[in-house]
């Protein structure tokens, strides 16, 4: 009876050292490494709503997160996308186009998953992409619709002749949304110039130049732009500007287009959920998107233009949070 007993204990201390390495009731813990481009509100809304799906869908105990910021710079991604690879996590998360193109280039086993990326067959080099990357990636994109984007310039400000075009150099999908656009307005008659910045250094000499020749300005979804988005505003007196996300229009901004980049991340971690426990193969998923496009304003910046926000709600916009 005694030998009985003591095997009865041995076994439940063995089943205790077993959950010690693995979550009870949850299986193998997962790890997951999440690269983020840099610090700004769309990014690291992203990046928590991520982390909260996961944790929603596999339980606390049951998965490893590790955050890496680059300090929006694409030899720090490698670097990070590196490190992951070595230590072979279950999962990669890229935040942005440079965090995904890094660990698209580290790894072809590790399951990877974007967030935060416009277009995928411009970030990766896809011709005629048709909405499935295949291999290891996938991910949602943020890319709100670009001809309704387009045609806010042309309610808000229909006596604007010329629109400046500001985005950073260095960022393809910031390229791809200011070509969409531009041909918008120039096929009704509006005359569109490119303002370029290579990086945080010219970006207020740049949005200087485009102030002083443009009766508006749009900004499309551009991390360096968000990062710098007071500087902009600072640069930029008191022409428009039309931002293609929230974190942008707050901070230089009129009015945006807007997704919850929350929500945005909080689906790529439902998406993550499925690959890590077998349910979905990740070779077979499409990108998917914002389930919804909100018209958003910027009350202090229409006060500070003079632009009567009663006239925006009547339009269905509402205010930034």
């Amino acid at each position: 009876m005694k030998k009985r007993f003591f095997g009865i204990l041995l076994a439940v201390v063995m089943m205790l050292g077993v959950c010690s390495f693995t979550a009870c009731g949850g299986g193998d813990v997962y790890k997951v490494g999440v690269i983020q481009l840099v610090t700004h509100d769309a990014l690291d809304a992203a990046t928590q709503g991520f982390v909260d799906a996961l944790k929603d869908e596999l339980g606390e105990d049951n998965v490893e997160i590790e955050i890496q910021n680059a300090a929006n710079s694409t030899d720090t991604c490698a670097t990070i996308a590196g490190s992951f690879v070595t230590k072979n996590v279950d999962l990669i998360m890229a935040n942005a186009t440079p965090a995904l193109q890094a660990a698209y280039n580290a790894t072809t086993t590790i399951p990877i998953l974007g967030t935060s990326v416009t277009e995928y067959g411009v970030a990766l080099g896809i011709d005629n992409f048709s909405g499935t990357v295949g291999g290891n990636v996938s991910g949602t994109s943020d890319l709100a619709n670009l001809d309704k984007q387009a045609q806010m310039i042309i309610d808000l400000f229909p006596d604007a002749d010329t629109v400046g075009l500001l985005y950073c150099s260095a960022e393809a999908n910031s390229d791809y949304q200011v070509q969409k656009v531009e041909e918008y307005l120039e096929a009704r008659d509006i005359t569109c110039e490119r303002y370029e910045f290579s990086d945080s250094n010219d970006v207020a000499t740049v949005a200087g130049q485009a102030a002083a020749q443009s009766d508006v300005i749009y900004i499309p979804t551009d991390n360096t732009a968000a990062s710098c988005a007071e500087t902009i505003y600072g640069a930029t007196g008191t022409t428009p500007i039309i931002a293609g996300e929230a974190g942008i229009c707050s901070g230089c901004g009129v009015a945006t287009l807007s997704i919850s980049y929350y929500d945005l991340g909080y689906q790529t971690g439902l998406m993550a959920a499925q690959i890590l426990t077998g349910e979905k193969d990740i070779s077979t998923m499409s990108i998917a998107y914002a389930p919804q496009e909100t018209k958003k304003y910027n009350a202090d910046i229409c006060d500070d233009l003079g632009i009567d926000t009663s006239w925006l709600e009547s339009l269905g916009y509402v205010a930034l949070d």
